[in-house]
């Protein structure tokens, strides 16, 4: 029997706990379904921590690459710079793509600068099933790892169910788009609970489109221009935010929320899932 090749990345760097938790909760659900035999596990990530890229991509340089460890590799550019190399070079043959776990919440309207969305959005595009994986977290909840993989068990079951029922995206597809099946995506958010939690509801959920709130202000600027400069000419004249800098704020917990969104029921501790089409709306 051909082995299945599952590929493993992120945005919070190849050294992230949460990327090693995700890849004990892939392990540990294969050993659970006794499916040990049919998958293979590679793990492509970042370098460093590149948190919020959105997108982005290398394009001016050739990319680095170092095996870390046997089936890990970190490279110097971003989750969908990881997502290329892997599908091109270092896993070519991956049929589920998971990025993550973030250490914290990728919901709502962030998910357009989420690194970790990024990764999986990319592989979907390319018509494989992938699921992005974040962890909210709270100041007042212990901020462990070990339980995610039993918080996972179920959602992996009805992931791998899915994908393995269906050719392809859940979604409607145009006649232009028929030549080419994208992947399924989901974006998956552990709630910030009691880790102790034997599970947590699980909601499927669409994503909040209420942007957060943000308060911008200058900060204070000890010196404004020289006292040599001309007082005719406007050109020289001193500005009021030269060398300013701008410190924008926002309450991520208080953030606006809809009803029955996944920014509202995560943070109402439960476990969210929504299917998401990788194309721009």
């Amino acid at each position: 029997m051909q082995r299945n090749a599952i590929l493993l990345t992120n945005d919070d760097g190849i050294d992230a706990p949460g990327l090693l938790a995700m890849h004990r909760a892939i392990s540990d659900w294969i050993l659970s379904t006794g499916n040990t035999h049919r998958y293979d596990i590679t793990v492509v990530a970042p370098d460093r921590g590149r948190s919020e890229c959105g997108h982005s991509v290398t394009t001016t340089r050739d990319l680095s690459v170092t095996e870390t460890q046997a089936g890990w590799f970190a490279v110097d550019g971003t989750p969908v710079d990881c997502v290329r190399s892997a599908m091109t070079v270092l896993c070519p043959n991956a049929s589920l793509v998971f990025s993550g776990i973030n250490a914290g919440a990728n919901v709502g309207v962030d998910l357009l600068v989420s690194g970790t969305f990024a990764a999986a959005r990319e592989a979907a595009l390319h018509g494989v099933h992938s699921m992005a994986v974040s962890h909210y977290r709270h100041p007042d909840v212990p901020k462990t790892w070990d339980h995610t993989g039993r918080w996972l068990k179920p959602v992996l079951d009805s992931f791998i169910r899915d994908t393995s029922s269906t050719g392809g995206g859940n979604h409607e597809l145009s006649e232009d788009e028929r030549d080419h099946r994208p992947g399924q995506l989901w974006n998956v958010n552990l709630p910030a609970i009691d880790p102790d939690t034997d599970l947590p509801p699980m909601f499927d959920c669409d994503v909040e489109r209420k942007p957060m709130q943000r308060a911008g202000s200058l900060k204070k600027q000890t010196e404004i221009g020289s006292s040599s400069q001309s007082a005719t000419d406007a050109s020289s004249r001193p500005s009021l935010v030269n060398q300013q800098p701008i410190q924008i704020q926002s309450d991520f917990h208080g953030r606006p929320r809809s009803s029955g969104t996944d920014v509202e029921r995560c943070f109402s501790g439960n476990l969210t899932i929504s299917r998401i089409s990788p194309y721009p709306a």
